[in-house]
């Protein structure tokens, strides 16, 4: 999957393969969750990621990083969402500050949502960060359940069939 920003900056997201795509996707989420929003490091990265499917945003002119996300399916993802081995917990979704407004994070989450798709998964669902709870409506994702804390930032559960 690919697209161009509307301001003719292009962009491809792609899922990561290999040892430099994943090493992008980290120094990403290390940028936005752990410098920029003060995530602990060693919460940032779980013993998820190994076995997760991560999407990449890349500067098509000079191949920078601009945002990131991961699916989790089967197990790891039925502990985040309930039990629901059908549902894929998308997580982990990061825009750098020069990325953000262009696009990037609704291509990653609909690469995101493909990715589900492609194997069997009925509906996705995430812990949205509450100041980001317009961004996934936008997208089609609805809020149920209470407000909660996670990494002392506030987030609620949303989902969406796919």
């Amino acid at each position: 999957m690919s697209t161009t920003t509307g301001d003719g900056q292009p962009y491809e997201v792609r899922v990561a393969e290999g040892p430099a795509d994943r090493e992008a996707c980290f120094a990403v989420r290390k940028e936005v969750f752990v410098v920029e929003q003060g995530v602990p490091q060693d919460i940032e990265y779980d013993v998820h990621d190994a076995g997760a499917v991560h999407v990449l945003a890349v500067r098509r002119a000079d191949g920078m990083p601009l945002g990131t996300g991961r699916l989790l399916s089967g197990e790891a993802a039925a502990a985040k969402n309930g039990g629901e081995p059908s549902v894929g917990s998308l997580g982990r979704l990061a825009v750098t500050k020069e990325a953000r407004g262009l696009g990037v994070g609704a291509a990653l989450v609909r690469a995101i949502e493909e990715a589900a798709r492609e194997r069997g998964l009925t509906a996705v669902d995430l812990h949205a960060q509450t100041h980001a709870l317009g961004f996934y409506r936008r997208l089609g994702y609805e809020a149920y359940g209470p407000e909660f804390p996670d990494a002392g930032i506030p987030h609620r559960a949303m989902r969406r069939p796919v």
